[in-house]
């Protein structure tokens, strides 16, 4: 992999659950999951069924290049469209794979214990027994910096206040920003930075009136910012059920941070398993005719930073 490489593809981008057929083709079925390249470093984020895909990708370099599986797994929170494809991801099932785990804090138990229960009998037929890889989870909090110098070493975690004041300039660097308004336990925002570039995933969130003021500020001049855009506005606050409350976005509260943060280009994710191809394509007019820079995220869709 090239060490100048910086760049976004998107393998599930639906929200809810899957909805394949002929009206989701363009834009995909899959549910959440995003892979980041940054030289040698591999950033996944979310494990929608859009990483069982990814899994096998990564399998099949694997099998032409060998060596080592080493990803970074980072989880927004836990809900099934951003865990229900992880069973099947399969590099945590082989001897060769190196994986550290980010997620959030739960109230209710430890973020391993749910993600192992995901992959125990008797709801998946493969027991923990079986995952041969190595495997580290950490629970991380607002204000906390990961920083990986190599791909297969253990990243660095520093917590609010702790991190040095330069990093290595080869190193990839995450931030973390807990946002509370999406239920119960709120959602991780990930600013993911290499060589002077950054992109900023905001799935799962609803936005305010005015902007997500700590939101924008997270954001703050970032190249690209992936948002949740599930509701158009009618749908959200005028047609039954109302929506607001639900922890999703409209496209406008999207472009109102996309703005506001003076981003470089916005993408509208977690698409409503309701919305067809031609429906998003509607809300993606109206969303450029207010911040022009704005695309709807797309299965196999790549953006090279």
């Amino acid at each position: 992999m090239n060490t100048d490489t910086f760049r976004l593809t998107f393998w599930g981008v639906r929200g809810g659950y899957p909805t394949p057929g002929p009206t989701t083709i363009k834009y995909g079925g899959n549910t959440t999951c995003f892979e980041i390249q940054a030289g040698k470093h591999r950033v996944i984020v979310d494990g929608g069924t859009g990483i069982i895909g990814l899994g096998e990708k990564i399998l099949a370099e694997y099998r032409a290049t060998g060596g080592k599986i080493c990803l970074i797994l980072l989880i927004t929170h836990t809900h099934h469209d951003h865990t229900q494809g992880f069973p099947f991801f399969f590099p945590t099932r082989h001897p060769d794979g190196v994986i550290f785990t980010y997620g959030p804090k739960l109230k209710e138990e430890k973020l391993e214990s749910v993600l192992n229960r995901a992959m125990s009998p008797p709801v998946f037929p493969l027991g923990l027994e079986e995952l041969y890889s190595q495997r580290k989870v950490h629970e991380v909090y607002h204000g906390d910096l990961i920083v990986s110098e190599a791909a297969c070493a253990t990243p660095q975690l520093y917590h609010l206040g702790k991190a040095p004041a330069e990093l290595p300039p080869h190193a990839l660097s995450i931030r973390v920003c807990h946002g509370y308004h999406h239920p119960r336990n709120g959602i991780l925002f990930y600013r993911i930075s290499y060589q002077g570039k950054s992109i900023v995933i905001a799935t799962d969130t609803e936005g305010y009136i005015g902007g997500d003021q700590k939101l924008i500020r997270f954001t703050q001049q970032a190249d690209v910012l992936v948002h949740d855009s599930e509701y158009d506005e009618h749908e959200y606050a005028d047609e039954q059920p109302v929506r607001q409350g639900w922890g999703h976005s409209t496209w406008r509260m999207a472009t109102e941070v996309a703005i506001q943060a003076q981003v470089r280009q916005l993408v509208l994710t977690h698409h409503s398993p309701r919305h067809d191809d031609a429906y998003l394509e509607k809300m993606l007019q109206k969303a450029q005719a207010v911040f022009p820079n704005t695309l709807l995220a797309q299965e196999g869709q790549t953006l090279t930073l």
